[in-house]
């Protein structure tokens, strides 16, 4: 995905995308002799190297005619997505998405203290959701050391996570706090929980 992401030579090359030729070779020079490996005091063969990849582009009139018939549509895709993440929608969906990897995660510590683990294929079938859209979920709960990856490779909820959930009041029906002797399975207990909880 890496290889593949669109690079900003206007914005690496610190011009605007109106920016004139005359305005580009001065910028590049300036920044070129800044940046130049043999500057002992500023030199940057790494950042040199940018600025004049975006340069060839960007001097070229050619290059930089095809350039610009991507960058408009990509400027866009990226507003577009940062008014998709922006919206208040978008936030709660992401919220009640930590609450049910916390919820989830609960259930099964409060179950087997010892050997709480659940993988990620397991929280994709409980939650009904992808593994890409849970990743950057399960990247904050474990910044925020509300989880924790354990040794067979799954997640587990912390006493810091225990904390949350329990200050947040996000397990809505207490008695599921409890062994009971329903028929339910492991998997379909948490189902019923993360549902219960999203239909309010």
């Amino acid at each position: 995905m890496n290889q593949d992401a669109f690079v900003d030579y206007y914005e690496d090359l610190q011009v605007s995308p109106n920016a004139d030729m005359e305005t580009i070779e001065r910028v590049y020079r300036m920044l070129a002799k800044r940046y130049h490996p043999d500057n002992n005091a500023s030199g940057n063969a790494a950042k040199f190297d940018i600025i004049t990849q975006a340069y060839h582009v960007l001097a070229d009139v050619e290059k930089r005619a095809k350039y610009d018939a991507t960058y408009s549509d990509q400027r866009d895709q990226q507003f577009r997505l940062l008014s998709d993440v922006n919206s208040s929608d978008r936030f709660e969906e992401d919220r009640r998405i930590r609450q049910a990897i916390l919820s989830a995660l609960y259930v099964e510590r409060r179950r087997s203290p010892d050997n709480a683990g659940v993988g990620i294929w397991r929280l994709e079938q409980m939650l009904g959701s992808p593994e890409q859209l849970l990743e950057f979920h399960i990247w904050y709960l474990k910044e925020k050391e509300w989880i924790l990856r354990t040794d067979t490779g799954g997640y587990a909820i912390t006493a810091l996570g225990v904390d949350a959930v329990e200050g947040e009041d996000l397990l809505i029906n207490r008695d599921r706090l409890l062994t009971d002797n329903r028929q339910h399975s492991q998997d379909e207990e948490i189902v019923d929980l993360v549902e219960n909880r999203n239909s309010n």
